[in-house]
């Protein structure tokens, strides 16, 4: 049984299809999926998801691009994330794409507050970084993140920032990049992850992987990650998906 680590079936795109979209998860053997909040705005659909169907869990938390929602802290987020189906705390993280790291000390600090309440709660982190990585792995170590342990998620950076993530406990998930065409730097830092800290998700409706690369993902669509970092590894797709299965349920304890 696969596990779609990271997904937003709350999203337009899959919510209007739902059923649709838990039965080809179980014809292409995923099995449970993780539905990951990005503001508090919209945190009651991702919850009730998992409230909905015993295939589904949930995270709480406000993704680090998102300015104009409400600004989370430590006593909201402790407060909503104390129920059995809330698993995690994130999206959270550092986003610099788009915008100067000087100008984003608002971001630096709403990360704090998620890893602070992550703490609290012994719940972990679902970590974004983009363009970020030192900010993002020097601020986990900062807070202490690493008592909590979590996932980078949608992984994209090098082997320097995966080593550094993984020595605080974290997980590396790969998304449907991994299989694109222009991903052969992914591929490899890919190969060297230890079986222990690997993971696989989706990010759906975003980054279909190949073959379907351009349409609107879903978490069926993981199998295609999976077999392609069986074949990246010199494994098998039983083998991973037996190793991400177990990191799953041990570090989300779901």
């Amino acid at each position: 049984m696969l596990i779609d680590s990271h997904c937003h079936l709350d999203f337009p795109e899959l919510s209007e299809r739902l059923d649709e979209c838990l039965a080809h998860m179980a014809e292409q053997g995923v099995g449970r999926a993780l539905c990951v909040a990005v503001n508090l705005e919209d945190f009651p659909r991702v919850l009730a998801l998992a409230r909905r169907d015993p295939r589904l869990r949930a995270s709480v938390g406000v993704h680090p691009e998102y300015r104009d929602v409400q600004e989370p802290d430590v006593e909201t987020l402790v407060g909503l994330a104390d129920d059995s189906l809330i698993v995690a705390i994130g999206e959270t993280g550092l986003d610099y794409y788009r915008s100067p790291a000087a100008e984003l000390d608002w971001q630096r600090e709403r990360f704090r507050v998620h890893i602070r309440a992550a703490r609290e709660v012994a719940k972990p982190l679902i970590v974004h970084t983009r363009s970020s990585a030192a900010d993002t792995v020097r601020i986990l170590a900062e807070e202490g993140a690493q008592a909590v342990g979590g996932v980078m998620h949608c992984f994209t950076e090098d082997w320097a920032t995966a080593q550094a993530a993984i020595e605080l406990g974290f997980c590396i998930s790969f998304s449907g990049i991994v299989t694109f065409r222009n991903a052969a730097a992914l591929r490899e830092v890919a190969r060297q992850v230890p079986d222990d800290a690997l993971l696989v998700e989706t990010d759906s409706p975003y980054l279909a992987p190949v073959p379907y690369r351009g349409r609107t993902n879903e978490p069926a669509y993981v199998r295609h990650v999976a077999e392609c970092l069986a074949e990246v590894r010199g494994t098998s797709l039983e083998h991973i998906t037996a190793v991400t299965t177990a990191n799953f349920e041990r570090l989300f304890g779901s």
